[in-house]
């Protein structure tokens, strides 16, 4: 096999082999630390300036203060951007609202399935590489497909790799979408089949957020 031969194999060898140590051995995100310390800081006295600039009341009088927007989004849809731009929208229209964003998982078993695509992608390229020595030692005859395939090595091998990172980031998608407001759902991509506007969204919110406001005097005046 010659210096040629060697590049055209090793090449997808490689990628293979990156994408499964970035699928199998990537580590989890480092959890935030929960050790406290126990220093007494001594604040310093605000200049009377500084006092003037803050505004405590009517930050606890907004009807967003305290409440919370979750926007669960696909990651691997390359949504993130989608999801940044809502996220700064809201807490500009809403002064004092909590807006976090979230991966939303595709199911289970396109999540099972999408770690089956990499050892399937190994298997052709042994297959390809070694398959006169492993189906004798399975019992079997190379099939005639065998030596089509292996005589065409790296157009395989090729086609086995981009075809398989093609089905590998269709199962990890999920297309969502999906906006909420203290736990309950505000916009469904999944079930409109489309992004929200940033005034369409901005209306939503604003009058979940004027219901519960409503809701909550109302108990107030008969209680």
């Amino acid at each position: 096999m010659d210096r040629i031969q060697l590049l055209l194999v090793g090449l997808p060898l490689f990628l293979f082999s990156t994408d499964i140590f970035n699928l199998f051995l990537s580590s989890p995100p480092p959890k935030p630390s929960s050790h406290h310390h126990h220093h007494q800081h001594i604040p310093k006295p605000s200049s009377p300036i500084q006092q003037t600039l803050n505004f405590p009341s009517q930050q606890s009088n907004s009807i967003a203060y305290g409440r919370t927007v979750t926007i669960d989004f696909c990651s691997s849809c390359s949504y993130k951007g989608t999801a940044v731009a809502m996220k700064n929208m809201l807490e500009t229209q809403f002064p004092g609202i909590n807006v976090a964003l979230a991966n939303y998982p595709p199911p289970a078993p396109k999540r099972i399935l999408s770690k089956l695509v990499p050892v399937a992608q190994v298997g052709v390229v042994g297959m390809i590489m070694a398959g006169d020595q492993i189906f004798p030692r399975l019992g079997m005859s190379p099939p005639p497909w065998f030596y089509t395939l292996r005589a065409n090595r790296f157009g395989t091998i090729s086609a086995a790799w981009l075809f398989g990172n093609f089905l590998q980031s269709y199962l990890q998608s999920s297309g969502a979408f999906e906006v909420y407001l203290d736990g309950e759902m505000v916009f469904s991509k999944l079930g409109m089949q489309r992004f929200p506007g940033e005034i369409e969204l901005k209306d939503l919110i604003g009058k979940r957020l004027g219901s519960k406001l409503v809701d909550g005097a109302g108990a107030n005046l008969w209680s």
